[in-house]
C-alpha cells in the first residue's frame, strides 16, 4: 500500500480544485451572459411543490366531502386539480426565461404564461382558504338560521295563542253541543214504550198448524238509536280534537318563547366568538361581531382569501426572477456598452492630440529650467576637441541613445 498524502497536500489540492471549479464556472457565466443561482431556484420549487401537495390534498378532501369515493364523480372531481398541479409547475422556468432570454417577444410571451399560471394558483390557494373558515361560517349560519327562527316564533307567539284559544273553544262548544245532543236522544229513547209481544196461531196453506211470538218495537226507537250512535262517535272526534287543541295551546307559552331566543342568542354569540373571519370583520367595520352582516362577511372573506393567495401565486415566481444574474453586456457587445459614433472620431481624435502636445509643452519647460539651473547639460552642446593618444582607440561617435542629459557631480 502507498503512503497517503500529508493533510496539507490534499487540503492544498482540494483548494485549487475549488478555484478551479470556481474559475469555470465564472468563465461559463461570463460566455452565457447569466448566472443562476440554484439554491433559490430549489427554494421556489420546495415552494411550488408545497402549494401542490396542499391543492392536491384539498381537492381530496373536497371530493370526499361533497361525493362519494365508491362514485365515479369522485374522481371526476379530481381530474381538474391534476391539471392545475401540472399547470403551477411552468411558473419558475418562465420566471427563470424571462431573464435569461434576450428576445422581447418570447419575453412576453413567459409574463403572459406567469399570469396565467398565477390565475391558477390564485383559484386554488383562494379555495383552500375558503375551506379554511367554511366550517366555522357553517356553523355560525346554522346559529343565526335558529336564532332568527326562534325571534320570528317570539313575535308571532300572540296570534298563536290566539288562534289555539279559539280553536279549544270552537272544539269545546262542539263537545258540549254533542253531550247535550246525545242527553236529549238518551232521554227521548228512554222515554220511548217497550216492545208490545202477542202469540199468534193458525193453520197455513198446507194445512199444518203454526204458532209463534211477534214483538213490536215503536218506529222511533230506531231513528233515536241510530242518531244516539252517530252523536256518540261524533263526540269521539271532537274530544280528540279538543285534547290535541289544549295540548297544542299548552306548548305556546310567551315564556318559553323568550328563553328560546336567549338560548339562540348564546349558541350564535359562541359560533361567532370561534369564528375568526367575524372577529376580523368587525375590526374593520368597527362593529360588534354579533352585528355584522353576511354581504359585510364575505366582502372581507375576498379581501381576506384572494390577496394571500395572489401573493402565493407570485412568491416562487419572483424568487426565480431573483434568481438570476444577468450581465450588463453579453459576449457580441462592447464591455462598456457604449457604441462609437462616427461623428465623434474627429472630436476624440483632437482631444488626444491636445493632451500630447500639452505633454511636450510640459516636459520642454522642465527640460529648460533643468538647464537653466545647471541641473543638466543640454544635448546639443559640443564638446571640445581631445587628440587621442598613441595606443588608444578613437572612441566612437555619439549616437542618439547617449544624448541623455547627465546631471553634474
Amino acid at each position: 500500500m502507498g503512503r497517503q498524502p500529508p493533510d496539507r497536500v490534499v487540503s492544498r489540492e482540494q483548494r485549487a480544485w475549488t478555484d478551479e471549479t470556481d474559475a469555470w464556472k465564472q468563465d461559463r457565466a461570463i460566455r452565457k451572459g447569466y448566472r443562476i443561482r440554484w439554491g433559490y431556484v430549489a427554494i421556489a420549487y420546495v415552494v411550488e411543490a408545497l402549494v401542490i401537495c396542499t391543492s392536491l390534498a384539498g381537492a381530496w378532501f373536497f371530493a370526499e366531502t361533497y361525493a362519494d369515493r365508491n362514485d365515479q364523480s369522485f374522481w371526476f372531481m379530481l381530474l381538474a386539480p391534476i391539471v392545475y398541479a401540472a399547470i403551477e409547475l411552468c411558473r419558475v422556468p418562465l420566471g427563470i426565461l424571462i431573464r435569461v432570454q434576450r428576445d422581447w417577444l418570447i419575453k412576453g410571451l413567459a409574463v403572459i404564461g406567469i399570469v396565467m399560471a398565477a390565475g391558477v394558483t390564485t383559484k386554488s390557494v383562494s379555495q383552500l382558504g375558503e375551506m379554511m373558515f367554511h366550517p366555522r361560517l357553517a356553523e355560525a349560519s346554522k346559529a343565526r338560521t335558529a336564532l332568527r327562527e326562534a325571534e320570528a316564533d317570539r313575535g308571532t307567539i300572540d296570534n298563536r295563542i290566539a288562534q289555539a284559544d279559539a280553536r279549544v273553544a270552537q272544539y269545546a262548544a262542539e263537545a258540549a253541543a254533542l253531550e247535550k245532543r246525545t242527553t236529549e236522544a238518551s232521554s227521548q229513547l228512554a222515554g220511548l214504550p217497550g216492545q208490545r209481544c202477542e202469540r199468534l196461531s193458525g193453520t197455513n196453506s198446507r194445512g199444518k198448524r203454526y204458532s209463534y211470538l211477534r214483538c213490536v218495537t215503536d218506529p222511533r226507537t230506531a231513528t233515536i238509536a241510530g242518531s244516539l250512535k252517530s252523536a256518540g262517535d261524533e263526540r269521539a272526534v271532537v274530544a280528540r280534537n279538543l285534547a290535541e287543541a289544549r295540548a297544542a295551546r299548552a306548548q305556546l307559552d310567551r315564556a318559553a318563547a323568550d328563553r328560546r331566543v336567549t338560548e339562540a342568542e348564546g349558541v350564535y354569540r359562541d359560533a361567532v366568538r370561534r369564528s375568526q373571519l367575524h372577529s376580523f370583520t368587525a375590526m374593520v367595520y368597527g362593529a360588534d361581531p354579533v352585528d355584522v352582516t353576511d354581504q359585510q362577511v364575505h366582502a372581507f372573506l375576498r379581501v381576506f382569501v384572494f390577496a394571500p393567495a395572489l401573493c402565493a401565486a407570485f412568491a416562487s415566481t419572483l424568487l426565480a426572477l431573483c434568481a438570476v444574474q444577468v450581465r450588463r453586456t453579453y459576449g457580441d457587445e462592447d464591455d462598456l456598452d457604449a457604441v462609437m459614433q462616427a461623428e465623434g472620431v474627429p472630436l476624440l481624435l483632437n482631444q488626444v492630440a491636445e493632451s500630447a502636445t500639452q505633454i511636450q509643452d510640459a516636459q520642454r519647460a522642465m527640460r529648460e529650467a533643468a538647464v537653466a539651473s545647471g541641473a543638466a547639460i543640454p544635448l546639443d552642446q559640443r564638446r571640445s576637441p581631445t587628440v587621442p593618444q598613441a595606443g588608444t582607440p578613437p572612441s566612437p561617435p555619439a549616437r542618439d541613445d547617449d544624448r541623455i542629459e547627465r546631471p553634474r557631480p
